[in-house]
């Protein structure tokens, strides 16, 4: 009786006769599954009708909408969730007792990386529209799940580096370029498809690879080498080859090390330990040592860093592409939340203050976009001028989008209220991964002394940049006046580098205006200047003129399901 007493008083309040409704679940927002990550986008969608040739538009739009529809389905939604819950764990010895140096995945990694292998996510070098077409099906794709990007895009980026040894190019591109993803270490002549890492950095040196440590000791004339010391960052372990900086006897040298060798066995590559991350804890990053490792010289001795740098442009390419498809997964659960969730008599999403926010999130998003498909177009063309662009470009890109993208999904999380704190919105791990990009191929700081190198050895680089953004003077008076600004800042070089980061926010904010005042709707660009270069912006998101179209800014950042 007693007991049968504290069960009634204990459960909810009810009336005699009615079920209780205490677990009905109103105003909450469906999931954001079953869309066309691709298609939705309009940014993005139109970005590649415009940088493609007309004959190359049809089937790069079927294959990127295809690659869309998978990444808004709920099976890669879960493979990203299940690939993060399980992260990489190290097995350094068999059961035996066997050095192996071995890092097991959860299978949904395996199977976020076989989709985007087989989409042609490492394959853009020779390919008509290739980089525009492999740069937004990685935007795509990596809203599913961000930290298999990074073997993505290495194994990309490791082609041109591997160029300036024509025999290495010919044996190695035809597996970097592979659409077949073959897990499992065994000679690369034995697979399908392979993958590459890379091994630069030391914990003496950092940023200054030229500090690097590691000995190549040469095995006669013929470009063979055996590599000693410590890397305490290697990207993606589980990879096929790498391609690491060295000191040989003609100085500082890059070199490809295989994981196998072609006899089967293991080459000597001893995994030391995983590094525990804040976030892309689905990606393993490691530290390793290499011991009489056997290694082949790619381009000459001396001439490390002017070898690899090729592959780390293009990786800071997709630093800027990889932050732009956080920024825009952010915005589109920011805006769906509020398209759905009811507050103080209405929607979210048309209260004044709260479209002030998503129109201001939206507005980096777009600016993002646009600027990362422009510099994967001129990587396309291919031209002295392009390749002059990108030489200011890139770094100055990658400097400013990777910084922008933390306060961008910061703000898109808030949107969600606690809601969006909890892990089960897949914000928090949003807003984990969003620093990654300004640390990774080298920080804030590198990035703007690189932008001043440009500046001051190649003259043809700024050249090219005001060629650039004069295709827009005249079309709105505030991308005029900050276009006469920046020439002001160049013109006076006392003091540059302590003023570097100012310099190189202005050169990105005055490039991506440009392109917004010639290719986005008149209500995006409109907004775009008068904030970030007319001034009528405060210190935080949602403080744009209140007088702009911001409905029309905000139905342009929605993804439809």
């Amino acid at each position: 009786m007693a007991a049968r007493v504290f069960h009634l008083l204990a459960a909810p309040p009810y009336r005699i006769g009615m079920a209780a409704t205490t677990h009905t679940v109103t105003n909450q927002a469906p999931p954001l599954v079953g869309y066309d990550v691709f298609s939705s986008d309009r940014a993005l969608a139109e970005g590649v009708e415009r940088h493609l040739a007309p004959e190359l538009r049809d089937g790069a739009r079927d294959e990127l909408s295809a690659l869309g529809r998978t990444a808004g389905s709920a099976q890669a939604q879960e493979w990203g969730v299940l690939a993060n819950e399980n992260p990489p764990k190290l097995r350094t010895h068999d059961r035996y007792g066997n050095r192996i140096d071995e890092v097991d995945f959860h299978p949904s990694w395996h199977r976020l990386l076989g989709h985007a292998v087989s989409a042609g996510l490492t394959d853009a070098w020779g390919r008509p529209g290739g980089h525009v077409r492999r740069a937004a099906g990685f935007l795509v794709w990596t809203q599913a799940e961000a930290g298999h990007g990074c073997p993505l895009s290495m194994t990309h980026a490791a082609v041109p580096a591997l160029r300036a040894d024509p025999a290495l190019a010919t044996e190695w591109e035809p597996r970097l370029t592979s659409h077949v993803y073959e897990e499992g270490l065994r000679p690369a002549s034995q697979k399908g498809g392979v993958l590459f890492g890379m091994g630069m950095t030391e914990k003496q040196g950092g940023s200054d690879v030229r500090a690097n440590t590691t000995q190549a000791k040469p095995l006669g004339d013929g470009g063979e080498y055996l590599l000693t010391g410590h890397k305490w960052f290697c990207s993606a372990p589980m990879c096929d080859g790498f391609l690491v900086l060295a000191q040989a006897p003609g100085g500082l040298t890059c070199f490809l090390v295989p994981r196998v060798l072609e006899d089967g066995t293991r080459n000597t590559f001893r995994i030391q330990r995983l590094k525990d991350k804040l976030g892309n804890r689905s990606n393993a990053s490691s530290e390793v040592e290499f011991d009489e490792t056997w290694a082949r010289r790619v381009g000459d001795e001396g001439r490390g860093v002017r070898t690899i740098i090729e592959m780390v442009a293009a990786t800071r390419l997709d630093c800027v592409v990889g932050s732009a498809a956080l920024m825009r997964q952010g915005v589109a659960q920011a805006i769906h939340h509020a398209a759905y969730r009811s507050a103080f008599g209405g929607l979210l999403i048309e209260k004044p203050l709260m479209k002030n926010v998503l129109a201001d999130l939206a507005l980096e998003s777009e600016a993002a976009t646009t600027l990362a498909l422009r510099l994967a177009a001129a990587n396309d063309s291919g031209t002295e001028e392009e390749r002059a662009l990108l030489r200011l470009a890139v770094p100055a890109a990658k400097y400013w989008v990777t910084k922008r993208c933390t306060p961008v999904v910061a703000e898109a999380l808030e949107c969600l209220g606690g809601n969006g704190y909890v892990e089960e919105s897949g914000l928090p791990r949003l807003l984990r991964e969003s620093p990654l990009n300004s640390i990774w191929e080298g920080s804030g700081n590198v990035q703007a002394l690189d932008v001043l190198r440009a500046l001051q050895r190649e003259p043809q680089a700024l050249d090219a940049f005001l060629q650039e953004v004069g295709k827009a003077r005249g079309a709105d008076h505030r991308l005029d006046g900050a276009i006469k600004n920046l020439l002001t800042e160049l013109a006076d070089l006392d003091g540059i580098e302590a003023r570097a980061r100012r310099l190189v926010e202005r050169i990105a904010l005055v490039l991506q205006g440009s392109l917004l005042v010639r290719w986005a709707p008149s209500e995006v660009a409109d907004a775009f200047c008068a904030s970030r270069l007319g001034g009528d912006w405060g210190s935080a998101f949602g403080t744009l003129p209140h007088t702009l179209n911001l409905s029309s800014v905000v139905e342009r950042a929605r993804a439809r399901v």
